[in-house]
């Protein structure tokens, strides 16, 4: 867990917004695999943790009643970024979303991570709608 939480400081609006204390994403872990569909990724390289997302399958009534994919928490170890790992997530999650019976895979992303944005838009993501968030405390 010590290893997700870096690649989740790993970038200024991490390091804001992520804690040193494990104890709540431990806890939060243990309820992601408790709920159907929801699967926590994690790259190794040799030993080290490098890369991870959490893929989350939504079955809904839209789109004719379509299944969907949700990625979050994309990230990579800062010094192996455009080395082709990410590509290698997305198209990784892209297969889990086919294989568990969905046709639609979308994400959301801070609308200040200009490189981001680009990336997802080379590997076929288009930029469709607006998204909102509010604290519910």
């Amino acid at each position: 867990m010590p290893a997700i939480v870096a690649l989740l400081q790993d970038d200024a609006l991490g390091a804001a917004r992520e804690g040193d204390n494990m104890v709540p994403y431990f806890a939060a872990y243990d309820v992601m695999m408790q709920e159907n569909g929801n699967q926590l990724i994690v790259g190794v390289s040799d030993t080290r943790v490098v890369a991870t997302y959490q893929l989350t399958l939504i079955t809904g009534l839209s789109l004719r009643a379509s299944r969907r994919a949700q990625i979050e928490s994309v990230r990579v170890a800062s010094e192996l970024r455009g080395q082709g790992i990410g590509q290698l997530m997305i198209e990784d999650a892209v297969a889990r979303a086919r294989t568990g019976g969905c046709s639609l895979i979308q994400l959301t992303m801070h609308k200040s991570r200009t490189d981001t944005a680009r990336f997802y838009e080379g590997l076929g993501f288009t930029p469709s709608h607006f998204g909102f968030k509010r604290s519910t405390v």
